[in-house]
């Protein structure tokens, strides 16, 4: 695929998904939204109208993953535990909550494992049934079902010719001619999805239950103007529809179609995918109440669509369904779990801080200025500039990736397993090759002290106590958290390839000449 087919197909791909994400959602017309921001792809018929692939670019063959762990039909592969061990060193937070246990490799796996272990359990426990998870999962599965058509739909049938494109730039000579394709293929798509979507009313044989549009208005009004308990907000709550409509108020029917129903529960669920200031003005009115039905239930008729097409038997829908299901599951029972932690008495706070007062006091500040460099050879040969006469400054020109990092302040927090080493420095010294957090990785720097600042302990206080609260709570979660992991690993059995996990150290930066092998 030559770079201009290539570029424009990129530019479709964007396209056509906009386009779905658009007609599915219900946050407004899709006729409403702005073109993209223009891409760019080469001017002319071939951005218009890309030519035909001579075939699917050949990827090179890739190594299947290296699987270390198995629970259930679950497993866990040596990419999986490599990203999370990264993850779990790298600093979120630039408060310092006192020295951590080393993490291995070994016991994130049985942490991770652990985790699937979890998912079973809320599987088992039937947690999928909770009524948020349920709406939730259903929610996602309508708007990717709904998308899968449009997609489908808009590849197959949208085709801009240069006549669209000219016609276009004609009625708007300030635009560009990649500005002009991409509005020229938003409009027609736009214009393409509706008649789809007309037709597929039809097909579905969909009828409009215009004798209940007053009714559904009447109560959408009470629940916002008269809601049975007092709220803040000027917007109807989810709980309302939960606690405030009766079974039958929630069962009437707004629409029918071949196979399924819209109800009046089902038009609520679709107001709250909106933000409150977006939601209509008009649903207190049979016409409003019309108005966004027609809207609101696309996404249902596109899911009859996509079931009556098989998307939903799709691998690859079926397995991200099954990851968000996973997701929700182990939110849940993580959640359940830490929250049956019990809160700790003053008394129990002020022990504890007592025994570590240095963690609640303020940290000890290191002022840096560093040499970043690409690799431990150029970090090695910045070390030599140094040891050889050259200044920080001028080493740091020559061979900082980085040059216009300026001096500034470092703490334990941020800086994780490097504090240790770096808190040896004195004023004035270079710390170095030492490996810190670089972007979404590791790389190799010199660090220059300037200044060292001890931590200063802090007197007992409101504000200290709640510090010290949270931190006895979270230390109390997680005890009650590995005693459930260890609980769960007994209950369900699971194997672990210790030989396969021998040498993995996320703090390891492979040279470019390892890389490249």
């Amino acid at each position: 695929m030559n770079a201009s087919v290539r570029i424009a197909h990129v530019v479709i791909t964007v396209l056509v998904l906009s386009l779905a994400l658009s007609f599915v959602s219900l946050g407004g017309s899709p006729a409403s939204n702005p073109p993209a921001e223009p891409a760019k792809a080469t001017p002319g018929a071939a951005a218009a109208n890309p030519a035909p692939q001579s075939g699917p670019a050949v990827e090179p063959a890739k190594e299947p993953p290296v699987v270390v762990a198995k629970i259930g039909d679950y497993t866990v592969t040596k990419s999986d535990l490599a990203r999370r061990l990264m993850d779990e060193i790298r600093p979120h937070s630039e408060e310092y909550t006192g020295p951590k246990e080393p993490v291995t490799a070994n016991t994130m796996l049985l942490q991770m494992v652990a985790e699937k272990a979890m998912m079973m359990e809320g599987r088992k426990l039937g947690y999928l049934d909770d009524e948020m998870i349920h709406f939730y999962v259903q929610r996602q599965k309508q708007q990717k079902l709904g998308a899968m058509v449009v997609i489908d739909y808009v590849r197959q049938n949208l085709s801009i010719t240069d006549a669209d494109v000219d016609q276009m730039m004609k009625a708007n000579p300030k635009l560009t001619r990649d500005q002009a394709t991409q509005l020229a293929r938003r409009n027609k798509g736009n214009a393409m999805l509706e008649q789809h979507y007309r037709r597929l009313l039809e097909k579905f044989h969909a009828k409009m239950a215009t004798e209940n549009y007053a009714k559904a208005a009447q109560i959408h009004d009470r629940l916002l103007l008269k809601p049975a308990t007092p709220r803040k907000e000027s917007w109807i709550l989810l709980s309302q529809v939960k606690t405030e409509l009766t079974p039958e108020e929630k069962a009437i029917p707004l629409a029918t179609y071949d196979g399924g129903r819209f109800t009046l529960l089902d038009l609520f669920d679709a107001l709250h995918q909106m933000s409150p200031p977006s939601r209509p003005k008009d649903l207190g009115t049979p016409e409003g109440i019309g108005r966004f039905l027609d809207r609101a239930l696309r996404p249902s008729i596109l899911v009859a669509e996509a079931q009556s097409r098989g998307f939903d038997k799709d691998a690859q829908f079926l397995r991200e369904i099954r990851e968000l299901e996973d997701r929700c599951l182990l939110d849940k029972v993580l959640t359940d779990k830490v929250l049956s932690a019990p809160e700790p008495t003053d008394e129990q706070i002020q022990a504890y801080f007592e025994k570590n007062k240095e963690r609640f006091g303020e940290n000890p500040t290191l002022k840096v200025d560093q040499v970043w460099c690409k690799s431990l050879s150029a970090a090695r040969k910045a070390r030599e500039m140094l040891d050889g006469g050259a200044t920080f400054e001028a080493t740091k020109s020559a061979c900082s990736i980085q040059k216009d990092v300026q001096a500034h302040n470092i703490y334990p927090g941020g800086e994780g397993p490097f504090w240790a080493d770096l808190w040896k420095g004195e004023p004035n010294q270079v710390v170095g090759p030492i490996k810190g957090f670089y972007g979404e990785g590791l790389a190799w720097r010199l660090v220059k002290i300037l200044e060292k600042k001890p931590g200063q302990p802090k007197a007992y206080s409101d504000q200290v106590k709640s510090s010290v609260k949270w931190a006895v709570i979270e230390e109390r979660r997680n005890a009650a958290l590995d005693s459930y992991r260890k609980e769960l690993l007994e209950k369900y059995p699971h194997e672990v390839y210790a030989d396969k996990i021998e040498g993995i150290n996320p703090l390891n930066i492979p040279e470019p000449n390892e890389v490249a092998k």
